[in-house]
């Protein structure tokens, strides 16, 4: 059961070096906006997946006038172990991590080590924006969850790419096409079966802890659609494979899944409050954390940034019970509101820790 027990950050974002220490139960951090509470979530994020959980690219992490930033973690792994992972990474592109000293072969290697959910405002984009960011999720989870998944889904990926540019080049065979396109049939069977497991999981969870968060009781649901439900992806790229050469693209294939959020069978964006569409989200992530607890056979860490934004009271009274069961493990819980982050600690009867943030800087 992995429990963060120290950070140290260097030029990440507004914070230039930073060194923390946290209980295994309950952690507080408070500031206003921009302070630096929300990067402080996110470099402990970024310690178990090697990626933000905000921003699609480095080149935004880099404290400014800086060409480097570096972040380790030490963790009590339970059994009376302790692991240190440290990850290093500069402008150039250039990564290291490393766990006790020793460089990882793949990064991929690295996922699923330290298991964690974050939930922040800006899951809104799930519920709001296209189908790649649900696709990004689930595939997130799942990565975390089964280190085969991620291997097909990388090869995947890989294949496909392989595959747009055969289809923009004067050397693009039928027989050079089959090839890729068996390939492609073959990983994106093992997707999808993983997709469709997983959803069928979140479902009767979402719908569980949304009724717990809310007190009205809307029909929540989760569908998966995909091109692989009308037919084998093999022969659907062999069907579009005439058109494919026209468009210089793939226009079929798991690339394309969406994942629909419905509130009484309507899209949730459509018809959903912001309350509605936030508690739908919460329950979202809540239910993907219940999922990898039971998988894990241990609790995750769990970052709820800004979380009580947009909740009313009696969905904040509500998330505030849940939280402060013994359903969760670590949690890192930031907010604006010094009044009730200190209310939130008074309900927690185990150890807890409680910083307060001004530009960057960390104090207890």
């Amino acid at each position: 059961m992995p429990r963060l027990e120290k950070i140290v950050i260097q030029n990440w974002r507004n914070i230039e070096l930073q060194e923390l220490e946290f209980s295994p139960n309950m952690n507080c951090i408070c500031s206003g906006n921009g302070e630096g509470k929300t990067n402080l979530l996110d470099a402990i994020y970024y310690l178990s997946m090697t990626k933000s959980a905000f921003s699609t690219t480095d080149k935004y992490n880099f404290r400014k006038g800086t060409s480097e930033f570096a972040m380790s973690g030490t963790y009590d792994m339970g059994n009376g172990t302790h692991a240190k992972i440290s990850i290093k990474v500069s402008s150039d592109g250039e990564k290291k991590l490393t766990r006790d000293g020793k460089a990882y072969t793949r990064t991929s290697e690295h996922i699923g080590l330290l298991p964690i959910v974050m939930v922040s405002p800006n899951d809104g984009a799930l519920v709001s924006e296209g189908s790649d960011l649900r696709r990004k999720f689930v595939s997130s989870v799942l990565s975390q969850l089964n280190k085969e998944h991620l291997s097909a889904l990388q090869k995947y990926n890989r294949m496909l790419l392989q595959r747009n540019a055969l289809l923009k080049s004067d050397k693009c065979t039928d027989e050079l096409l089959d090839s890729i396109d068996y390939t492609l049939g073959y990983l994106s069977q093992t997707i999808s079966k993983d997709r469709v497991s997983l959803i069928e999981k979140l479902r009767p969870r979402i719908q569980a802890f949304y009724n717990e968060l809310s007190s009205c009781k809307e029909n929540i649901d989760i569908q998966y659609v995909s091109d692989t439900q009308k037919a084998p992806l093999n022969k659907l790229l062999a069907e579009s494979r005439k058109k494919d050469r026209l468009l210089g693209f793939t226009s079929c294939g798991i690339q394309r899944d969406d994942f629909l959020f419905l509130m009484n069978g309507a899209p949730i964006r459509k018809i959903g409050s912001q309350g509605q569409q936030k508690c739908f989200l919460v329950a979202l992530k809540f239910a993907q954390y219940s999922i990898m607890k039971d998988i894990y056979g241990f609790a995750p860490m769990l970052g709820l940034d800004d979380l009580f934004d947009k909740l009313d009271t009696q969905r904040t009274e509500n998330l505030l019970q849940m939280v402060s069961g013994e359903d969760f493990g670590q949690i890192f819980l930031s907010d604006t509101n010094s009044i009730r982050v200190k209310e939130i600690l008074d309900k927690f009867t185990c150890e807890s820790s409680y910083y307060e943030v001004k530009q960057g800087e960390f104090h207890k």
